[in-house]
């Protein structure tokens, strides 16, 4: 989860990802930061993010991220 706050960070620092949970909802994380982020997380945790993943609700929080990355790795 340490290194995903990093990346978030990275991409966008003025968000609290420890406890924000409407990261899309309120526009905090726009479309090309999420394309980023998209990049980013699938080199950092080598997997490969499917189109149908990329919803508000696997975005809107750090922990729904980490939860769809882990969902992900387990299926490789």
């Amino acid at each position: 989860m340490d290194r995903l706050i990093e990346i978030l960070e990275d991409i966008q620092p003025d968000a609290d990802y420890e406890t924000c949970t409407t990261l899309i909802d309120d526009h905090i994380l726009g479309s090309l930061q999420i394309i980023s982020l998209v990049a980013e997380i699938e080199d950092e945790f080598d997997i490969t993010i499917p189109t149908v993943e990329i919803k508000p609700e696997n975005f809107n929080s750090a922990k729904a991220l980490m939860a769809m990355i882990e969902r992900l790795e387990d299926e490789d």
